[in-house]
C-alpha cells in the first residue's frame, strides 16, 4: 500500500490473527522491536504533524523505515503478527480521527533516489518526495517527464497509488498528464508477501485509480523512463505549473488541507456544485470551505476531525437537497473518530 487512500484499506486490517486473541500494545512493542530493532518503534505518537491537514490523534505505535528493505520488513512483521497497520507518506488526502490509530503506523521515509542521464531513467524508493526532491533531481539532469507534477504533495508510492495527474503543459494545458505515462517498472511487496518487479500494466491505472486500491500490495521503489529536455523549458514548466496551482489551491503552510474533499463528477464538477450552493466560507469549528476552491476544506485554526466530518456532512446535505447530486468523499478516513 502507499500514501493517500491506501490508508483506508490498511486501517481496515484485522487487529489479530484468525483464532488468536488481540495483542496488547506492550506485547506488540516487543514483537516489533525483535523484528525492526530496539528503539526504532515509538509509542503514542501524535499524527497531526505528519498530515497535510495537521489534524489527528496519536498512533499506538510508529515506525519510520529508512530504506525499502526496512519498509518490507515492517510490513511483513505487521502482517505476520496480525497487527492493524497503515502506510503513511506525506499524509495528503487523508483525515486522521481525533482518537488516533489503534495499531502500527509505518511512516515511509525510504527516500533514496538516483538518475542516469545517459539512459534517461530515474529510480526512487517509494517514500521519496515527488516535489521538490525527485523533480529537482530529474530537471537538474535535463530529463523531462516529471516536471508536470510540481506542487502536488505526494511520495512516489502515493503517486502510483493514485496515478498522479496534472493538467499540463502550459500554457495550453490541453490534456491531463498521468504518472503512468513515464513509469517503466516498480518493485512491490505483494499481498502474498513476495518481493517482485512489475511493469506499468500491472497497476491497471485509471483516473485516481490503480490496482493498489484493490490489493494489499506495497510499492517499494519505482523506475521512470524520461526524455531529454531543454533545461530552460523544463524550468519554465515548473514555474508556470506552480503559479497555476497556487492560484487555485490554498497554501498548505498557512491553510492546511487534504486537497480535494469530494470525488470528481464528470461533466458537472463537485466544486462547481458546492460553489453554486453558496457554501464557500462555510465554517464549522475550525474547519472551513475555502474561498479559493469550493472542493477544499481547510484547517482554519484548531480544527478537529469531528469539525471536518461535520462540515463534509453539511456540504453533502445542502448540495443533495439543492441539486440531487450526492457528493462522495475522495479522502480516506483513518483511525478512530
Amino acid at each position: 500500500m502507499s500514501d493517500g487512500a491506501a490508508e483506508t484499506l490498511a486501517a481496515a486490517a484485522v487487529d489479530r490473527m484468525p483464532g488468536k486473541p488481540a495483542v496488547a500494545v506492550g506485547e506488540r512493542m516487543k514483537v516489533l522491536a525483535a523484528a525492526l530493532g530496539e528503539g526504532r518503534v515509538r509509542r503514542d505518537v501524535p499524527l497531526a504533524p505528519y498530515t497535510t491537514f495537521k489534524i489527528g490523534g496519536p498512533a499506538d505505535l510508529l515506525f519510520e523505515p529508512r530504506d525499502a528493505d526496512e519498509l518490507a520488513r515492517a510490513l511483513l512483521a505487521a502482517r505476520e503478527h496480525g497487527l492493524r497497520h497503515f502506510l503513511l507518506g506525506v499524509g495528503a488526502n487523508i483525515l486522521v480521527g481525533d482518537k488516533g490509530f489503534r495499531g502500527l503506523v509505518v511512516r515511509n521515509t525510504a527516500r533514496a533516489m538516483t538518475v542516469d542521464r545517459g539512459s534517461g531513467r530515474a529510480w526512487a524508493e517509494s517514500g521519496a518526495i515527488v516535489y521538490p526532491d525527485l523533480i529537482e533531481l530529474t530537471v537538474g539532469a535535463s530529463l523531462s517527464g516529471l516536471e508536470h507534477y510540481v506542487g502536488i504533495p505526494s511520495t512516489v508510492g502515493g503517486a502510483l497509488w493514485q496515478n498522479l495527474h496534472f493538467l499540463s503543459p502550459p500554457p495550453e494545458r490541453e490534456r491531463t498528464m498521468f504518472i503512468e505515462e513515464v513509469l517503466e517498472e516498480a518493485e512491490i511487496l505483494s499481498e502474498e508477501g513476495e518481493r517482485k518487479t512489475v511493469g506499468v500494466d500491472y497497476f491497471e491505472f485509471g483516473y485516481d485509480q490503480s490496482i493498489l486500491h484493490h490489493r494489499d500490495d506495497a510499492v517499494l521503489s519505482a523506475t521512470f523512463r524520461l526524455a531529454p529536455g531543454d533545461p530552460e523549458r523544463l524550468r519554465e514548466i515548473v514555474r508556470e505549473n506552480l503559479a497555476w496551482r497556487a492560484e487555485r489551491h490554498p497554501p498548505l503552510d498557512t491553510e492546511p488541507s487534504a486537497g480535494s474533499i469530494f470525488q470528481k463528477i464528470e461533466g458537472v464538477g463537485a466544486g462547481r456544485l458546492i460553489d453554486e450552493a453558496g457554501l464557500k466560507g462555510t465554517r464549522i469549528g475550525g474547519a472551513m470551505v475555502t474561498h479559493r476552491h469550493a472542493n477544499i476544506v481547510i484547517n482554519a485554526g484548531g480544527a478537529t476531525a469531528a469539525d471536518v466530518r461535520a462540515l463534509i456532512a453539511h456540504v453533502q446535505e445542502v448540495v443533495e437537497r439543492r441539486t440531487g447530486h450526492r457528493l462522495v468523499p475522495e479522502i480516506a478516513f483513518v483511525g478512530e473518530f
